[in-house]
């Protein structure tokens, strides 16, 4: 099998069935004959997803349930991979976020050009900005709903674009050639993610903390690897309650020095943005895909 998705969920029942579509062949662009299966890994959900929601999107779906599992998806990561059987494996930590149409066709082009890649997936909030500040803003599962329909998606998934915005934290503008620290759909070969050692389990705080940043530094980092950021293609997040995208700044920001923290001991030193020179991969399939123009 060529790729495999790890879709890690907890208690997204409203959430899942967009995701899902944007994972199904009749979304993603010349995905006909891609040979890919995506397992979804429920990390404990106080209920259950009825496993024929999945089979809506075509058998390639397949769903696992982890009974009483850490609060850290380090444990779901690394029990999906071992469960898959690509020799590509996407990690998707946050089974909130909505692709756009043409991730996998960029990301396998990808794989095609490069001896080693390490592609990565930018990553969008749903909404008019950061939804830590939005949600005091009103910004609620209702309005987000009505933008889905506004966009009429996933008719045109790249509509998505007009009812987001990037990821900023700290940078005073976003554009596509921003490096990235982490990526809420990260791509690499099964090799490498074995190389690394896989999901680091010691990052045991509820959500991960710095664990998906941790994964990219430690992939990037590795010999002969070659970071690929797409261009156009985004991972768009919708509204939770996740642990430090849905709730007050002053709440994140506690927490992000918590984590921060655990990564210094964990690794030595504070997480950094890799040196390492990035290729760009991709197009610019719309008028509200060109990031760079806005005020951001």
């Amino acid at each position: 099998m060529k790729l495999s998705v790890i879709l890690i969920v907890h208690n997204m029942a409203r959430e899942l069935p967009r995701t899902l579509e944007s994972l199904s062949r009749h979304y993603q662009l010349d995905a006909d004959d891609l040979d890919y299966e995506v397992l979804v890994v429920d990390n404990g959900s106080k209920q259950r997803i009825n496993e024929s929601l999945l089979k809506e999107f075509g058998a390639q779906f397949h769903y696992h349930y982890l009974d009483n599992p850490p609060g850290s998806p380090a444990f779901a990561i690394n029990f999906g991979v071992k469960a898959a059987k690509g020799q590509i494996i996407a990690v998707m930590i946050d089974g909130a976020h909505i692709l756009t149409p043409g991730v996998f066709k960029f990301a396998m082009s990808a794989f095609a050009a490069f001896k080693n890649p390490l592609v990565m997936t930018r990553y969008f909030f749903m909404g008019p900005g950061d939804q830590n500040d939005t949600l005091r803003q009103g910004y609620d599962q209702s309005v987000e709903d009505e933008l889905f329909t506004k966009i009429s998606w996933p008719q045109d998934g790249y509509r998505l674009f007009e009812v987001g915005v990037p990821f900023q934290g700290r940078m005073p503008k976003i554009t596509w050639y921003n490096k990235m620290v982490e990526s809420n759909c990260l791509f690499m070969y099964r090799a490498l993610f074995e190389y690394i050692g896989g999901a680091d389990e010691r990052f045991d705080y509820p959500g991960g903390g710095f664990l998906n940043m941790d994964l990219y530094k430690q992939a990037v980092e590795s010999p002969g690897v070659d970071p690929v950021q797409l261009i156009g293609e985004g991972s768009f997040h919708q509204i939770h309650g996740g642990v430090t995208t849905n709730v007050s700044a002053e709440d994140r920001d506690q927490k992000v020095h918590r984590y921060g923290q655990q990564y210094e001991d964990l690794r030595g030193k504070a997480l950094a943005v890799s040196e390492k020179d990035v290729f760009y991969l991709g197009h610019l399939p719309t008028l509200q895909s060109k990031i760079h123009l806005r005020n951001n």
